[in-house]
């Protein structure tokens, strides 16, 4: 087996598994919380979050590793890919890079740590009903956007993968 079939087979494992973790997200988690009340829905995105932002090592690996390895994919099949297959390897790193990690870093994140920030405990009903409107519409967008490109991108190393 080549070092490029092998950077090529981790990413899309990697990227799978981000998607998978998003498709969650998109369908089980956030449509669960959905029904809660403010303080509980707050308190309850605190705590995932929490986890993740205390830089849960497995999480961390699974997802910095998708970058790390679709970027490895990208580069090593430049030149030793066919016109097709490293255009479909450009077009699922691109798409990976703006369309997963981008919102992820420029809007998620973003919303997460605001979210992060209100303490329930202390907040007013009111003040819960906006902190909760100002992120989840947004954040549920974004995140299946980010989904549905994650599977896009993921999608494309597997018909790689497949035509190697």
């Amino acid at each position: 087996m080549t070092l490029l079939l092998i950077v090529l087979v981790i990413a899309a494992l990697l990227c799978s598994l981000v998607a998978g973790f998003l498709f969650a997200f998109a369908v089980v988690v956030m449509p669960g919380i959905r029904r809660l009340a403010d303080g509980e829905f707050i308190r309850a995105f605190q705590v995932m979050d929490g986890v993740i932002q205390r830089n849960q090592p497995l999480f961390m690996t699974v997802w910095l590793g998708s970058i790390v390895f679709v970027v490895a994919g990208a580069a090593l099949a430049f030149g030793s890919l066919d016109a097709v297959e490293r255009w479909l390897v450009g077009v699922a790193t691109t798409t990976w890079l703006l369309g997963v990690q981008l919102p992820t870093v420029a809007v998620n994140v973003p919303l997460n740590n605001r979210l992060q920030a209100v303490d329930v405990s202390v907040a007013d009903e009111p003040g819960r009903r906006a902190a909760r409107d100002a992120f989840e519409a947004s954040w549920n967008r974004w995140n299946r956007i980010r989904t549905l490109v994650a599977c896009l991108s993921s999608l494309l190393l597997i018909v790689v993968l497949l035509r190697l």
